[in-house]
Order: C-alpha cells, then sequence, then structure tokens
C-alpha cells in the first residue's frame, strides 16, 4: 500500500493497443521524476525537511513538485507559465505551493524569459532557496530508472523503439539510457513541435497552437541530442488527428503531445520490433481545444511525414528525419 498519492501517481501504466504498440500511460509524467530528484537531494544533504524548492513551469511539472513538496515536507515556489489554468491553480494553491504567474505575453518565448528572469530574482532575495532547474539538472534522470526496468521486464529483450515528446530531455532520455544498458537494440524517436529551438525548427511557426511541454524557446541542457536516431515535428492539426484516433480506437484520454507521439509511433511501428510510445498526461486540459474539435480531425491514415534531410526542409503539418545520433542543431 502506498503511503502518499505522489507514489501511486509515479507509476505509469503499459497498455498493450495492437500487436507490438504499446503505451505507457502516466496520470502525470514528472511526477516520477520530481519525486525522485526531491528524494535525492534530501538523501545527499543538498536540502533539509522544511526548505523552499523552486522553479519555472508552464503546468505538469509545477503540480509534480508540488506533490514531491507535499510528500517529503517541503516549501514549494512555482514561477508558472501564463498557461497554467484555473484548476491547477486551484489544485496548487490547496497544496500549499505558492505559484506567481507571468502575465500575458506576445509569445511564449519572452514568457519563457521572463520566468527564468524572475527565478533569478528570487534566489538573489532568497538565497536559501533550492532551484530545481528541471531543464537543466541531470537528477530528474534518476525517477525514469524504475520505469525503464518495469518495460525490460515486461516486454523482453527484443529489438524495441521509444517515442515520445522531447521536452526538458529528461523522459526520452533517462528512459532511452537505461534501456540501451539492458536491452540489446533500442531506437529512439523524438516528437517536437514546429517553432522549437531544441532541433532547429524556430523558423516554421504553427498557425494553430504550439503543443505545450515537447519543445522549448530556449536551449535545456538536459536534452542530449546524441540520443535520438529520428525526429518527428508534428503540428497541431496532425497532432489532433492522433490524439481523436487514440480515444477513438483505443479508448485513451491523453493530451496533445501524446497523440503527436501516438501518430508518430503509428507510423515508425515496424511489426519486427515493439514500439512503446509515452502518454504524459490525461486530456482533461484539452477537452475544449482538442477533443471538442474532434469532428475536425482527419484520419491518420490519411497522414503522412514530409521527409527532410535538413532542418531548413521542414514543412507544415509534420515532417520527419533521420537524425542519426549526432549532435544539436547548428
Amino acid at each position: 500500500m502506498d503511503s502518499h498519492i505522489a507514489d501511486a501517481i509515479s507509476r505509469p501504466d503499459l497498455v498493450r493497443l495492437d500487436d507490438g504498440l504499446v503505451c505507457l500511460r502516466f496520470e502525470s509524467m514528472k511526477v516520477v521524476s520530481a519525486l525522485a530528484a526531491v528524494e535525492h537531494l534530501l538523501e545527499t544533504g543538498v536540502v533539509r525537511p522544511g526548505d523552499t524548492l523552486l522553479d519555472s513551469s508552464s503546468g505538469i511539472y509545477a503540480y509534480a513538485l508540488a506533490l514531491a513538496c507535499h510528500r517529503y515536507g517541503m516549501r514549494c515556489h512555482i514561477v508558472g507559465s501564463t498557461t497554467v489554468d484555473d484548476t491547477l491553480r486551484a489544485q496548487l494553491a490547496v497544496l500549499g505551493a505558492h505559484l506567481e504567474q507571468m502575465a500575458p505575453s506576445v509569445s511564449l518565448k519572452l514568457d519563457q524569459s521572463r520566468r527564468v528572469a524572475r527565478i533569478h530574482e528570487i534566489l538573489r532575495d532568497n538565497p536559501g532557496y533550492h532551484w530545481m532547474r528541471q531543464y537543466h539538472d541531470a537528477i530528474h534522470y534518476l525517477g525514469y530508472r524504475a520505469v525503464a526496468d518495469r518495460i525490460a521486464d515486461e516486454l523482453g529483450d527484443g529489438p524495441l523503439t521509444l517515442v515520445g515528446g522531447v521536452g526538458s530531455g529528461a523522459s526520452t532520455g533517462a528512459l532511452a539510457t537505461y534501456l540501451r544498458g539492458r536491452l540489446p537494440e533500442v531506437a529512439l524517436v523524438g516528437v517536437q513541435p514546429f517553432g522549437s529551438v531544441t532541433f532547429g525548427s524556430q523558423h516554421v511557426s504553427d498557425p494553430d497552437i504550439i503543443i505545450a511541454g515537447i519543445g522549448s524557446s530556449i536551449p535545456f541542457d538536459n536534452v542530449d541530442h546524441t540520443l535520438y536516431d529520428t525526429l518527428h515535428w508534428v503540428g497541431f492539426t496532425a497532432a489532433l488527428a492522433g490524439s481523436i484516433a487514440l480515444l477513438r480506437e483505443h479508448a485513451v484520454f491523453a493530451g496533445l503531445s501524446t497523440g503527436a507521439a501516438y501518430l508518430t509511433a503509428h507510423w515508425e511501428h515496424d511489426p519486427a520490433r515493439t514500439t512503446v510510445f509515452i502518454a504524459a498526461d490525461t486530456g482533461h486540459r484539452y477537452v475544449e481545444s482538442v477533443f471538442a474539435r474532434f469532428r475536425e480531425a482527419p484520419a491518420v491514415e490519411s497522414l503522412a511525414p514530409v521527409e527532410v534531410s535538413t532542418v531548413d526542409e521542414l514543412r507544415l503539418p509534420w515532417s520527419r528525419m533521420r537524425w542519426g545520433r549526432a549532435g544539436g542543431p547548428g
């Protein structure tokens, strides 16, 4: 029996959808990362119970860190994106986390830069606070070791393809690293939105919506580009198709980034390999922006990525490139 709800939330479900296609479904993925990071900081004496943990977040990590702080008796201070919604604001408040939310800005890049600037101001005035640095500190890899072990234990030792949104780099990077330590052949396929600097798509903007959480307007140290074999850039329309198809065909209600990952996994799947795609969160915050628009979603079978050899060739709504474990763009 678990002693805290965060422990239960941190364990994902493995769901076989089709022959060789598996969904790694989290209720809220970053809880596993935040729990392990806070536990490690306490065990190594970097922080003590009652200290304040600080970070910037667009949503999911804020909830994860608030739960980890509740679990271990820490204080939590979040500098939140303008995209933090009413539901999350209420959850953070009741959990005792302090949220400073950025006012609306003209771009997510400006929003992200302002959050980082505010973090530095808070640290200047409160030097005893500990900045979690979810985008840059490799401590956020630790929680995924148990998840990788479970995947390897349940799926056996055959060839495996892992598909997931890149985001901070921790989930896909950690899972691929740990899995490659146990299995003979693991391919990593990263999913990005257009407009993200992480793999060089900042020159292509999506006119509909930016898929939150899987891209970035600033470089992240936790992204190891040399881990990725293939990259897919997925726009809103294509991700919408993936989200609706996943719910309609497999009854999995998950977020927009999961729709992009499912679409990618569906394309990449080789019957000779097991393909695992990451479902990072549930679909509740996407009811109006995605699921209420289900009649607009094209059929997954009608879509195919544009194959490109350089990032200069990227095109909406969906592009694919063999990355070949190369370094970062530019």
